[in-house]
């Protein structure tokens, strides 16, 4: 029993005490909803009248129980304060453009919601019928706009006392269709609301318990049979795990248990139809489960129970559901049949057809790029399409940007090709209504020849850019992508060697669009016809270009080398000399353009006159600019150095191996001054400097040899100071660094021997036979000179216009000392420098006074003796015999008897050692022999 029911004096007398304080309350309720009666308050005061309605509602609801007046009292307030909210919803909704609007849509519920609260402290008033019902629809209103604002914890609060209020209702005494239905949308609206918040469990079960709320009204169970199709196709549409698909299952099968009980309860026939409608939406959304279930079967069973239905369901996602099915069977040919058969519907939709064509072109793959395309042309006849389905159709057969790398590619491209040319596809594409879609087309056709481009299959890619050009205008908004077409066409017959080609379409653009990329392609069509005059001709056309950059000419030159053109390749680097030289900023070193420029000419035959400029120019700017300025700093700018240094030695070591000894000169003369440049150098690098240096000097001393021209006076004062240069250097070493005992450094003994032999020579020019005599002597007591350099020297000083017979003699004597010296000597030197010394001896101290000449000969009878037979040169040892026995005839005809027998007794001895002069020397002891008995 409740505690108002109480019937007792001393209550009555308290709650009429009470009753009196409730009236400022109530008064204070009514002066704020009169204030949203008025629409006087704007957006922050009716803020404030919310809060004080909540304030007062709070406050009142302790003073419950109520009498009924109060009750009824209570009641109309709320009632106002509901339709104060209806007039300000209407107001809203008027204003809803004005940024001036009386009051949010959160605020209008919650003055719905206080009206829903304020109504409830009266809800059991007297004399008003179902007041509980009215009340609920109340809290059912407001919970649904705080569903419609996502607020769902108070949307539940709402559903939830309505749901109280409504269970307290004996609901089959009531015959008020509208209040059935309430409960029946209360049950529906708390089992959404409890979707939304994923309480999946309690939101099916709410739909379970509103099975029992339908009252064989065809109306519910339709209602009821939709939010069940509508919970299943959300878990369908999220494309969750298989436990999900299989509860989408679940609440379709039971939408569809709905609807055939409500199909039984339907009294018209528009109500029949309606269920009829439904029934079919859900078996299609059924078999869409199965189809994600890949349950195969089961969607063709379904698709055939609804074709074959009363009066047959014709909806155009059947024949896709069909065709899915079959392709997941792998039964490609009636797949094929269906996408087929709704060429013949022409009331497909554009995106059921389509979506077709991607299902069956995804599963068939390149196999089914026929039959879409077909598909494709049959529907341009039967139905509308849009030129956004014709690019959809495009990009799908073309694959997702693969291009040449996947399987049948070529067979995609080609098909897609065949498409996009047919006229009725380019008609779609006319208009300006259809820019979007016309340049969409070009960039589906441009990327994937690009691709194609890109895997060098350049017959596939130019077919596809040629294609891409029908969709672009001739206007001047498309003027520039048609010359960029035109452009990477004449790049794609350029792969193919189709010249003509190439050139036609480069000329198109430069009609376009004349830049450096259209001068480059050009100069790019010489160089394949080998025609390396019009390429260089070409690259000073490019230079012409407004839109120049020098990046073009490196470009150019690495171009002419891929083709074997170094003429044209060397043209492109000299050209971009040039601009270093004018001093604008370039993007590449000069250095790095000279040391290119100067390897492509190496490459070739007959081009070291032209490699020496350009090593000649680089030593010039690298002592204008300084090393660091021209080479670079650091380790890069060391490499550079070096490499330009070197190159200059190899090549002028090169050209001296092939005797080409003038141009050896200069190469060396350049390497000594590339290796002289850095300041600071190592030993090493002075050691090369003097090298070069006595290089140069031998080779140009080589070069008067060989042309038979003597020497020009300039060309002596540059080999002498060569020389001097090199000679100070070789003072700055010490002996141990430079040369030393180690027979490994045979190139620096011969260095030092070139140098001295080179010195002797020049100096003999100048009449310099004291320095000459010097030079020799120095030589022979360094650790550097060997019997063969002196023999070498003393041979060159023995003869020729510019002999000197003491450095011949001092020379020879000393080779011939080394020579005795050696554990093993050589005596075919011995014996050609004794021959040397007798003639020298002969010829500069006169017959008169031999006694050196004849003391040649005594040394050589001495080195006779005791060799074995043959060891000593026998026809130098007969030379020596004979001439030394004719010497004896002047003296014996002088009567010089004496002298006569010392030139006979030496050659009679020499002739007892030489194997071959038995005879010879028989006749000599007769003859001498006869000198004794007849004196």
């Amino acid at each position: 029993m409740r505690i108002a029911e109480i019937s007792t004096p001393e209550f009555r007398q308290v709650h009429q005490d009470t009753e009196v304080h409730h009236h400022p309350l109530l008064s204070q309720i009514e002066a704020s909803i009169k204030k949203l009666e008025r629409h006087t308050a704007d957006k922050s005061s009716q803020e404030a009248v919310t809060s004080d309605l909540r304030q007062c509602l709070g406050q009142l609801s302790q003073y419950s129980p109520f009498s009924n007046s109060l009750k009824l009292q209570i009641w109309k307030l709320s009632y106002r304060l509901w339709n104060a909210c209806v007039d300000i919803s209407n107001a809203v909704a008027i204003l809803s453009s004005s940024s001036s609007a009386a009051i949010t849509a959160e605020g209008h519920a919650k003055l719905r919601h206080i009206a829903a609260d304020l109504l409830y402290l009266a809800t059991d008033v007297t004399g008003v019928p179902s007041p509980a019902i009215k009340s609920a629809s109340f809290y059912y209103k407001t919970g649904s706009i705080w569903n419609h604002l996502r607020k769902f914890d108070l949307a539940s609060i709402c559903y939830e006392r309505a749901t109280d209020l409504v269970s307290k209702v004996d609901v089959g005494s009531t015959s008020d269709a509208t209040d059935k239905k309430l409960l029946l949308d209360l049950n529906l609206a708390r089992s959404r609301t409890a979707w939304e918040v994923s309480d999946r469990n309690l939101a099916v079960a709410l739909l379970n318990r509103s099975k029992g709320l339908l009252f064989g009204s065809s109306e519910h169970y339709k209602e009821l049979a939709n939010q069940f199709l509508t919970f299943g196709k959300g878990l369908l549409s999220k494309n969750e795990d298989a436990y999900a698909l299989s509860e989408a299952l679940k609440l379709m099968n039971d939408a569809l248990d709905i609807c055939e009980k409500g199909f039984n309860a339907a009294k018209t026939r528009e109500e029949t139809t309606e269920f009829r409608g439904l029934r079919w939406k859900t078996l299609r959304f059924i078999s869409a489960v199965h189809l994600q279930k890949e349950e195969f079967d089961s969607v063709l069973k379904c698709v055939k129970v609804l074709r074959e239905a009363d009066g047959g369901d014709d909806h155009p996602s059947l024949s896709v559901l069909a065709m899915k099915a079959w392709l997941g069977l792998g039964r490609h040919g009636e797949a094929e049949k269906e996408l087929r058969g709704m060429v013949i519907n022409k009331g497909i939709p554009e995106s059921v057809w389509l979506s077709a064509v991607d299902a069956y072109f995804q599963a068939a793959g390149t196999a089914g790029v026929e039959t879409a395309k077909g598909v494709f042309l049959g529907l341009l006849g039967r139905c509308h399409v849009s030129a956004g389905a014709a690019v959809r159709v495009a990009h799908r057969v073309i694959g997702n940007g693969s291009g040449g790398s996947t399987e049948g590619s070529g067979v995609r491209a080609k098909v897609v090709a065949d498409l996009v040319s047919d006229e009725r596809v380019i008609a779609l594409f006319a208009g300006q209504a259809a820019v979007k879609d016309r340049a969409a087309m070009h960039a589906v056709l441009w990327n994937c020849a690009a691709d194609h481009f890109q895997s060098k299959d350049y017959e596939t890619s130019a077919e596809l850019f040629e294609k891409s050009l029908l969709y672009l205008t001739y206007d001047t908004e498309d003027k520039i992508l048609r010359a960029k077409g035109f452009r990477v066409l004449c790049l794609c017959y350029l792969g193919l060697s189709i010249l003509d080609r190439a050139q036609e379409y480069i000329d198109e653009a430069e009609k376009l669009e004349p830049n450096i990329v259209c001068a480059f392609l050009k100069f790019k069509i010489f160089l394949q016809k080998d025609d390396h005059d019009g390429a260089i001709t070409q690259i000073q056309a490019m230079t012409t270009c407004l839109d120049f950059q020098p990046d073009f000419l490196p470009l150019s030159a690495h171009e002419a080398l891929a083709c074997h053109a170094l003429p044209v390749a060397v043209a492109s680097l000299k050209c971009m000399l040039n601009f270093y030289a004018s001093g604008k900023s370039m993007p590449t070193k000069e250095v790095v353009i000279l040391r290119t420029l100067v390897t492509v000419l190496n490459k070739g035959q007959g081009n070291e006159q032209h490699a020496l400029k350009f090593l000649k120019h680089a030593c010039t700017r690298a002592s204008e600019l300084g090393p660091d300025g021209f080479f670079g700093k650091d380790e890069a700018g060391r490499r550079e150095w070096k490499w330009f240094a070197v190159t200059s030695w190899n090549l002028g070591t090169k050209a001296g191996q092939s005797k080409n000894y003038e141009l050896s000169a200069e190469f060396l003369r350049l390497a000594s001054d590339f290796y002289a440049i850095v300041e600071g150098s190592d030993h090493e690098n002075n050691v090369m400097v003097c090298k070069s240096l006595v290089l140069a000097a031998s080779a140009m001393i080589a070069s008067e040899l060989q042309r038979k021209t003597a020497m020009s006076e300039n060309e002596v004062k540059q080999t002498v100071n060569l020389l001097e240069r090199a000679g100070k250097m070789l003072k700055s070493f010490s002996a141990g660094t430079f040369v030393d005992d180690d027979q490994s450094n045979s190139f620096e003994h011969d260095l030092f021997f070139i140098y001295t032999f080179c010195a002797y020579d020049i100096q003999g020019r100048l009449n310099d036979l004291g320095s000459q005599f010097f030079l020799v002597k120095s030589f022979a007591s360094s650790k550097a000179c060997k019997p063969l350099y002196l023999l070498q020297i003393g041979l060159c000083a023995s003869q020729g216009p510019r002999s000197n017979h003491e450095v011949a003699s001092f020379a020879l004597n000393e080779c011939l000392s080394a020579f005795l010296s050696s554990p093993s000597p050589d005596y075919q030197n011995v014996a050609l420098v004794i021959r040397k010394l007798v003639a020298i001896a002969s010829c500069h101290k006169g017959d008169t006074d031999d006694d050196v000449v004849y003391g040649m000969y005594k040394q050589a009878y001495r080195i006779m003796v005791g060799l074995k037979e043959g060891e000593y040169p026998t026809e130098e040892g007969k030379w020596l015999a004979m001439t030394s026995w004719n010497r004896a005839a002047v003296p014996m005809r002088l009567g010089q008897i004496e002298s006569g027998k010392k030139w006979m007794a030496i050659g009679l001895e020499i002739a007892k050692h030489v194997p071959g002069m038995e005879t010879y020397k028989a006749c000599m002891e007769d003859f001498f022999s006869g000198l004794d008995k007849n004196p």
